[in-house]
Protein backbone atom coordinates (compact mmCIF):
# COMPACT_ATOMS: atom_id res chain seq x y z
CA UNK A 1 0.00 0.00 0.00
CA UNK A 2 2.77 2.54 0.90
CA UNK A 3 4.59 1.98 -2.52
CA UNK A 4 1.51 2.30 -4.19
CA UNK A 5 1.06 5.96 -2.54
CA UNK A 6 4.72 6.40 -3.41
CA UNK A 7 4.25 5.74 -6.92
CA UNK A 8 1.14 8.17 -7.43
CA UNK A 9 2.82 11.05 -5.91
CA UNK A 10 5.63 10.39 -8.09
CA UNK A 11 3.77 10.20 -10.99
CA UNK A 12 1.86 13.38 -9.75
CA UNK A 13 4.85 15.32 -9.72
CA UNK A 14 5.94 14.40 -12.92
CA UNK A 15 3.54 15.58 -14.47
CA UNK A 16 3.34 19.08 -12.37
CA UNK A 17 7.46 19.13 -13.88
CA UNK A 18 6.47 18.30 -17.48
CA UNK A 19 4.16 20.90 -17.68
CA UNK A 20 5.60 23.41 -15.79
CA UNK A 21 8.95 23.32 -18.35
CA UNK A 22 6.07 23.55 -21.08
CA UNK A 23 4.67 26.51 -19.49
CA UNK A 24 7.86 28.31 -18.76
CA UNK A 25 9.23 27.91 -22.25
CA UNK A 26 12.15 30.78 -24.01
CA UNK A 27 9.68 32.77 -25.04
CA UNK A 28 7.24 32.51 -22.10
CA UNK A 29 10.48 33.74 -20.23
CA UNK A 30 11.35 36.36 -21.82
CA UNK A 31 7.94 37.99 -21.03
CA UNK A 32 8.95 37.79 -17.75
CA UNK A 33 12.04 39.80 -17.39
CA UNK A 34 12.26 43.09 -15.84
CA UNK A 35 11.35 45.95 -17.89
CA UNK A 36 14.78 48.10 -17.57
CA UNK A 37 17.36 45.09 -18.63
CA UNK A 38 16.32 45.82 -22.51
CA UNK A 39 15.58 49.53 -24.55
CA UNK A 40 14.99 49.74 -27.96
CA UNK A 41 17.31 52.80 -29.22
CA UNK A 42 17.79 54.13 -32.58
CA UNK A 43 20.90 53.73 -34.82
CA UNK A 44 21.32 54.97 -37.51
CA UNK A 45 17.65 54.32 -38.47
CA UNK A 46 17.71 50.60 -37.55
CA UNK A 47 15.98 49.67 -33.98
CA UNK A 48 18.10 47.19 -31.70
CA UNK A 49 17.71 45.98 -28.73
CA UNK A 50 20.89 47.65 -26.61
CA UNK A 51 21.36 47.54 -22.59
CA UNK A 52 20.03 50.53 -20.59
CA UNK A 53 22.39 51.38 -17.68
CA UNK A 54 20.66 52.09 -14.53
CA UNK A 55 20.87 55.49 -13.22
CA UNK A 56 22.63 54.05 -9.62
CA UNK A 57 25.01 51.77 -11.64
CA UNK A 58 26.27 54.85 -13.96
CA UNK A 59 29.80 55.90 -13.64
CA UNK A 60 31.00 59.84 -13.95
CA UNK A 61 32.05 59.58 -17.35
CA UNK A 62 28.63 57.80 -18.43
CA UNK A 63 26.55 60.68 -16.69
CA UNK A 64 28.72 63.94 -18.34
CA UNK A 65 28.79 62.13 -21.43
CA UNK A 66 25.23 61.83 -21.55
CA UNK A 67 24.89 65.93 -20.26
CA UNK A 68 27.20 66.75 -23.44
CA UNK A 69 24.93 64.57 -25.46
CA UNK A 70 21.61 66.90 -24.05
CA UNK A 71 23.48 70.49 -24.83
CA UNK A 72 24.18 70.07 -28.34
CA UNK A 73 20.64 70.38 -29.24
CA UNK A 74 19.05 72.17 -32.75
CA UNK A 75 20.05 75.68 -31.39
CA UNK A 76 23.96 75.18 -30.76
CA UNK A 77 24.04 73.03 -33.76
CA UNK A 78 22.82 76.39 -36.17
CA UNK A 79 25.16 78.64 -33.89
CA UNK A 80 28.03 76.48 -35.03
CA UNK A 81 27.04 76.56 -38.53
CA UNK A 82 26.36 80.14 -39.59
CA UNK A 83 28.67 82.04 -37.16
CA UNK A 84 31.83 81.56 -39.20
CA UNK A 85 30.02 83.32 -41.36
CA UNK A 86 29.15 86.89 -39.52
CA UNK A 87 31.60 89.59 -39.36
CA UNK A 88 32.08 92.82 -37.42
CA UNK A 89 32.03 95.88 -38.80
CA UNK A 90 34.02 99.07 -38.06
CA UNK A 91 33.64 102.27 -40.08
CA UNK A 92 35.34 105.55 -40.11
CA UNK A 93 33.05 108.33 -41.73
CA UNK A 94 33.17 111.97 -42.02
CA UNK A 95 30.09 114.06 -40.87
CA UNK A 96 29.09 117.50 -41.25
CA UNK A 97 27.89 119.34 -38.45
CA UNK A 98 26.30 122.58 -39.00
CA UNK A 99 26.82 125.73 -35.96
CA UNK A 100 23.52 128.06 -36.36
CA UNK A 101 24.93 131.95 -36.38
CA UNK A 102 23.38 133.67 -33.82
CA UNK A 103 22.33 136.18 -36.22
CA UNK A 104 20.30 133.70 -38.55
CA UNK A 105 17.51 135.98 -38.24
CA UNK A 106 18.85 139.13 -38.87
CA UNK A 107 19.85 139.40 -42.60
CA UNK A 108 21.83 141.97 -42.61
CA UNK A 109 24.22 140.56 -39.87
CA UNK A 110 23.37 137.17 -41.53
CA UNK A 111 26.11 138.52 -44.78
CA UNK A 112 29.00 139.06 -42.44
CA UNK A 113 28.27 136.20 -39.75
CA UNK A 114 26.90 133.03 -41.57
CA UNK A 115 26.44 129.53 -40.48
CA UNK A 116 29.49 127.70 -40.06
CA UNK A 117 29.91 124.24 -41.58
CA UNK A 118 32.84 121.96 -39.90
CA UNK A 119 33.50 117.98 -40.63
CA UNK A 120 34.30 115.53 -38.27
CA UNK A 121 35.84 111.96 -38.60
CA UNK A 122 33.59 109.46 -36.55
CA UNK A 123 33.50 105.93 -35.95
CA UNK A 124 30.67 103.57 -36.37
CA UNK A 125 30.38 100.02 -35.68
CA UNK A 126 27.79 97.49 -36.44
CA UNK A 127 27.00 93.94 -37.46
CA UNK A 128 27.01 91.94 -41.12
CA UNK A 129 26.98 88.55 -42.71
CA UNK A 130 28.66 87.16 -46.09
CA UNK A 131 26.36 86.12 -48.71
CA UNK A 132 28.69 84.39 -51.10
CA UNK A 133 31.99 82.69 -51.14
CA UNK A 134 33.33 84.96 -53.29
CA UNK A 135 32.99 87.86 -50.26
CA UNK A 136 30.11 89.50 -50.79
CA UNK A 137 28.50 91.36 -47.72
CA UNK A 138 25.26 92.38 -46.73
CA UNK A 139 24.92 94.99 -44.17
CA UNK A 140 22.53 98.33 -43.39
CA UNK A 141 23.02 101.57 -44.90
CA UNK A 142 23.37 102.95 -41.77
CA UNK A 143 26.11 101.09 -40.59
CA UNK A 144 28.28 102.15 -43.66
CA UNK A 145 26.40 106.28 -43.85
CA UNK A 146 29.30 108.29 -45.53
CA UNK A 147 32.26 105.68 -44.72
CA UNK A 148 35.60 106.91 -45.74
CA UNK A 149 37.21 103.73 -44.71
CA UNK A 150 35.25 100.27 -43.80
CA UNK A 151 37.27 96.96 -42.07
CA UNK A 152 35.76 93.77 -41.39
CA UNK A 153 36.87 91.33 -39.16
CA UNK A 154 36.25 87.84 -39.33
CA UNK A 155 35.81 85.30 -36.80
CA UNK A 156 39.12 83.81 -37.05
CA UNK A 157 40.74 87.71 -36.26
CA UNK A 158 41.85 88.43 -39.76
CA UNK A 159 40.70 91.60 -40.89
CA UNK A 160 40.03 93.08 -44.39
CA UNK A 161 39.23 96.50 -45.80
CA UNK A 162 35.85 96.46 -47.73
CA UNK A 163 34.20 98.39 -50.36
CA UNK A 164 30.73 99.60 -51.05
CA UNK A 165 29.29 97.83 -53.61
CA UNK A 166 25.85 100.00 -53.80
CA UNK A 167 22.72 100.23 -51.22
CA UNK A 168 19.88 101.23 -51.27
CA UNK A 169 18.56 103.93 -48.89
CA UNK A 170 14.76 103.38 -48.73
CA UNK A 171 15.18 99.71 -47.27
CA UNK A 172 18.74 100.23 -44.99
CA UNK A 173 20.50 97.73 -46.94
CA UNK A 174 24.12 97.99 -48.11
CA UNK A 175 25.90 95.31 -50.53
CA UNK A 176 30.51 95.50 -49.27
CA UNK A 177 32.97 93.37 -50.83
CA UNK A 178 36.28 91.97 -49.54
CA UNK A 179 38.60 90.55 -51.58
CA UNK A 180 39.14 86.23 -50.80
CA UNK A 181 37.71 83.62 -52.11
CA UNK A 182 36.03 80.22 -50.14
CA UNK A 183 34.86 82.62 -47.14
CA UNK A 184 31.87 80.59 -45.23
CA UNK A 185 28.57 81.75 -46.06
CA UNK A 186 24.55 82.02 -45.08
CA UNK A 187 22.67 81.02 -48.22
CA UNK A 188 19.08 82.69 -48.78
CA UNK A 189 16.49 81.31 -46.56
CA UNK A 190 12.57 81.42 -47.44
CA UNK A 191 11.34 83.57 -45.11
CA UNK A 192 7.92 83.34 -46.15
CA UNK A 193 8.17 79.89 -44.20
CA UNK A 194 8.65 81.07 -40.93
CA UNK A 195 6.95 80.18 -37.64
CA UNK A 196 5.29 82.63 -35.65
CA UNK A 197 6.51 80.27 -31.79
CA UNK A 198 10.01 79.13 -33.45
CA UNK A 199 13.30 79.48 -32.46
CA UNK A 200 15.01 82.95 -33.97
CA UNK A 201 18.35 83.03 -33.22
CA UNK A 202 20.28 86.65 -33.43
CA UNK A 203 23.60 86.94 -33.82
CA UNK A 204 26.16 89.99 -34.17
CA UNK A 205 28.30 92.34 -32.80
CA UNK A 206 26.93 94.53 -29.59
CA UNK A 207 28.71 97.04 -28.48
CA UNK A 208 32.02 96.53 -30.54
CA UNK A 209 32.53 92.94 -28.76
CA UNK A 210 34.13 91.58 -32.00
CA UNK A 211 37.03 94.12 -31.41
CA UNK A 212 37.82 92.55 -28.04
CA UNK A 213 37.64 88.92 -29.13
CA UNK A 214 36.80 87.85 -32.64
CA UNK A 215 33.59 85.88 -31.61
CA UNK A 216 30.25 87.15 -32.32
CA UNK A 217 27.59 87.36 -29.84
CA UNK A 218 24.59 84.90 -29.60
CA UNK A 219 20.71 85.49 -28.34
CA UNK A 220 17.75 83.70 -28.56
CA UNK A 221 14.41 84.30 -28.66
CA UNK A 222 11.38 83.31 -30.50
CA UNK A 223 9.51 85.12 -33.98
CA UNK A 224 7.03 87.38 -32.60
CA UNK A 225 5.28 88.47 -35.29
CA UNK A 226 5.58 88.55 -39.05
CA UNK A 227 5.15 91.33 -41.75
CA UNK A 228 5.38 94.42 -39.55
CA UNK A 229 5.01 97.59 -41.54
CA UNK A 230 5.99 100.98 -40.19
CA UNK A 231 6.05 104.33 -41.97
CA UNK A 232 9.25 105.92 -43.26
CA UNK A 233 11.28 107.27 -40.17
CA UNK A 234 12.90 110.31 -39.77
CA UNK A 235 15.60 109.70 -41.12
CA UNK A 236 13.99 108.31 -44.44
CA UNK A 237 14.54 104.32 -44.01
CA UNK A 238 11.06 102.27 -44.52
CA UNK A 239 10.93 99.66 -43.26
CA UNK A 240 8.25 97.16 -44.38
CA UNK A 241 7.16 93.35 -43.95
CA UNK A 242 9.46 93.35 -41.08
CA UNK A 243 9.78 90.45 -38.91
CA UNK A 244 9.56 90.54 -35.16
CA UNK A 245 11.81 88.94 -32.92
CA UNK A 246 11.95 89.19 -29.16
CA UNK A 247 15.90 87.61 -29.35
CA UNK A 248 17.98 90.97 -27.88
CA UNK A 249 19.20 93.09 -30.48
CA UNK A 250 21.50 95.92 -29.09
CA UNK A 251 23.72 98.56 -30.54
CA UNK A 252 26.03 96.99 -32.96
CA UNK A 253 23.54 94.27 -34.07
CA UNK A 254 22.61 95.74 -37.02
CA UNK A 255 23.38 94.22 -40.01
CA UNK A 256 23.71 90.93 -38.38
CA UNK A 257 21.91 87.55 -39.10
CA UNK A 258 18.66 86.49 -37.87
CA UNK A 259 18.33 82.53 -38.52
CA UNK A 260 16.01 79.62 -37.40
CA UNK A 261 17.07 76.80 -35.54
CA UNK A 262 18.19 75.03 -38.84
CA UNK A 263 20.38 77.38 -39.43
CA UNK A 264 18.18 79.24 -42.07
CA UNK A 265 18.02 82.79 -42.51
CA UNK A 266 15.30 84.51 -41.39
CA UNK A 267 16.66 88.58 -42.56
CA UNK A 268 18.76 90.93 -41.22
CA UNK A 269 18.43 92.86 -37.55
CA UNK A 270 18.31 96.48 -38.49
CA UNK A 271 15.79 98.03 -35.80
CA UNK A 272 14.65 98.23 -32.42
CA UNK A 273 12.14 100.00 -30.09
CA UNK A 274 13.25 100.96 -27.27
CA UNK A 275 13.11 103.31 -24.12
CA UNK A 276 16.54 103.61 -22.53
CA UNK A 277 18.59 102.78 -25.61
CA UNK A 278 18.56 98.72 -25.11
CA UNK A 279 16.78 95.79 -25.97
CA UNK A 280 13.09 95.77 -24.39
CA UNK A 281 12.56 92.24 -26.56
CA UNK A 282 11.65 94.51 -29.90
CA UNK A 283 13.86 93.77 -32.49
CA UNK A 284 13.06 93.94 -36.07
CA UNK A 285 14.33 92.11 -39.18
CA UNK A 286 14.29 92.78 -42.93
CA UNK A 287 12.96 89.35 -44.53
CA UNK A 288 15.44 87.02 -46.79
CA UNK A 289 13.46 87.07 -49.55
CA UNK A 290 13.04 90.83 -49.52
CA UNK A 291 16.64 90.96 -48.85
CA UNK A 292 17.19 88.38 -51.72
CA UNK A 293 15.66 90.38 -54.39
CA UNK A 294 17.68 93.81 -52.95
CA UNK A 295 21.04 91.72 -53.05
CA UNK A 296 20.49 90.70 -56.97
CA UNK A 297 19.85 94.46 -57.42
CA UNK A 298 22.89 95.80 -55.98
CA UNK A 299 25.10 93.28 -57.40
CA UNK A 300 23.87 94.17 -60.88
CA UNK A 301 23.47 97.92 -60.84
CA UNK A 302 24.51 99.29 -57.05
CA UNK A 303 21.18 100.82 -56.23
CA UNK A 304 17.90 100.33 -56.54
CA UNK A 305 15.81 102.58 -58.99
CA UNK A 306 13.63 104.48 -57.88
CA UNK A 307 13.55 107.94 -59.68
CA UNK A 308 9.91 107.31 -61.77
CA UNK A 309 6.82 109.15 -62.99
CA UNK A 310 2.92 108.75 -63.52
CA UNK A 311 2.14 111.57 -65.44
CA UNK A 312 -1.26 113.04 -64.01
CA UNK A 313 -1.99 115.56 -62.35
CA UNK A 314 -4.85 115.70 -59.37
CA UNK A 315 -6.35 117.83 -56.94
CA UNK A 316 -9.02 117.31 -54.09
CA UNK A 317 -12.50 116.98 -55.40
CA UNK A 318 -15.07 119.38 -53.95
CA UNK A 319 -18.85 120.13 -53.59
CA UNK A 320 -19.26 121.08 -57.15
CA UNK A 321 -17.26 118.93 -58.95
CA UNK A 322 -18.99 115.71 -57.17
CA UNK A 323 -22.39 117.28 -58.22
CA UNK A 324 -21.19 117.83 -61.59
CA UNK A 325 -19.48 114.43 -62.01
CA UNK A 326 -22.34 112.74 -59.83
CA UNK A 327 -20.26 111.36 -57.70
CA UNK A 328 -21.56 108.96 -55.26
CA UNK A 329 -19.81 110.68 -51.94
CA UNK A 330 -17.59 113.81 -51.61
CA UNK A 331 -14.31 112.51 -51.34
CA UNK A 332 -11.19 111.44 -53.71
CA UNK A 333 -9.08 113.39 -56.31
CA UNK A 334 -9.85 114.02 -59.50
CA UNK A 335 -7.78 113.99 -62.50
CA UNK A 336 -6.88 117.06 -64.02
CA UNK A 337 -4.38 116.72 -66.85
CA UNK A 338 -2.45 113.23 -68.15
CA UNK A 339 0.34 113.09 -70.21
CA UNK A 340 0.73 111.90 -73.53
CA UNK A 341 2.78 108.67 -73.63
CA UNK A 342 2.83 109.07 -69.38
CA UNK A 343 1.77 105.68 -67.35
CA UNK A 344 -1.12 107.06 -66.91
CA UNK A 345 -2.08 107.44 -70.17
CA UNK A 346 -0.83 103.83 -71.45
CA UNK A 347 -3.23 102.76 -68.40
CA UNK A 348 -6.03 104.57 -69.69
CA UNK A 349 -6.43 107.43 -67.00
CA UNK A 350 -8.38 110.44 -68.61
CA UNK A 351 -8.80 113.96 -67.36
CA UNK A 352 -12.18 113.59 -64.85
CA UNK A 353 -11.66 110.68 -63.37
CA UNK A 354 -12.10 110.53 -59.72
CA UNK A 355 -9.61 108.36 -57.76
CA UNK A 356 -11.31 107.00 -54.63
CA UNK A 357 -8.76 104.00 -53.91
CA UNK A 358 -5.13 103.55 -54.63
CA UNK A 359 -3.83 99.79 -54.19
CA UNK A 360 -6.84 98.58 -52.75
CA UNK A 361 -6.80 101.82 -49.65
CA UNK A 362 -9.41 104.06 -49.56
CA UNK A 363 -8.63 107.93 -50.19
CA UNK A 364 -10.07 111.09 -49.25
CA UNK A 365 -7.73 114.04 -50.81
CA UNK A 366 -4.09 114.10 -52.26
CA UNK A 367 -2.36 114.47 -48.62
CA UNK A 368 -3.51 110.72 -48.45
CA UNK A 369 -2.58 109.71 -52.08
CA UNK A 370 1.37 110.77 -51.35
CA UNK A 371 0.81 109.58 -48.06
CA UNK A 372 0.26 105.86 -49.27
CA UNK A 373 2.94 106.75 -52.21
CA UNK A 374 5.73 107.98 -49.71
CA UNK A 375 4.96 104.72 -47.33
CA UNK A 376 5.13 101.52 -50.39
CA UNK A 377 8.13 100.29 -51.28
CA UNK A 378 7.83 101.51 -55.04
CA UNK A 379 10.41 101.38 -57.60
CA UNK A 380 10.73 101.24 -61.93
CA UNK A 381 8.19 98.35 -62.67
CA UNK A 382 6.38 98.14 -60.51
CA UNK A 383 2.60 98.35 -60.49
CA UNK A 384 0.40 100.84 -58.56
CA UNK A 385 -3.75 100.04 -58.37
CA UNK A 386 -5.96 103.18 -58.69
CA UNK A 387 -9.76 102.76 -58.20
CA UNK A 388 -11.42 104.96 -60.45
CA UNK A 389 -14.91 106.77 -60.57
CA UNK A 390 -16.18 107.18 -64.42
CA UNK A 391 -19.40 107.67 -65.88
CA UNK A 392 -21.20 106.29 -63.32
CA UNK A 393 -19.07 102.81 -62.60
CA UNK A 394 -16.06 102.18 -60.18
CA UNK A 395 -13.00 100.42 -62.12
CA UNK A 396 -9.42 99.35 -61.50
CA UNK A 397 -6.62 100.95 -63.75
CA UNK A 398 -3.18 99.51 -62.98
CA UNK A 399 -0.18 101.47 -63.93
CA UNK A 400 2.95 100.42 -64.53
CA UNK A 401 6.00 103.19 -63.05
CA UNK A 402 8.30 104.07 -65.70
CA UNK A 403 12.13 105.71 -64.93
CA UNK A 404 11.53 109.54 -65.40
CA UNK A 405 13.14 110.98 -68.23
CA UNK A 406 16.76 113.12 -67.47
Amino acid sequence: MRYVVYYITGTFLGIILVVGICILSPETVQRFLPVESTALVAVDSKQVNQPVIPIENQTLDDAELEINHSRRNSITRAVKDVAPAVVGINVIAVKEYRYRSPFYNDPYFRQFFPDQIYRKKVENLGSGFLISEDGYILTNQHVVNAATEIVVTMTDGQKYDAETIGFDFDTDVALLKIKGHNFPFIPFGNSDNSIIGEWAIAIGNPFGLFSIHSQPTVTVGVISAVNRDFERNQDGHLYQDMVQTDASINRGNSGGPLVNSLGELIGMNTIIFTEGGGSIGLGFAIPANKLEKIFQDLLQRGSIERDFWIGAKVENVNRLIALSLRLPELRGVVITDVDISSPAAKAGLETTDVIFGVNQQKINNVAEIEQIMRNTDLRVGDQITFSVFRNGELKDYSVILEKKDD
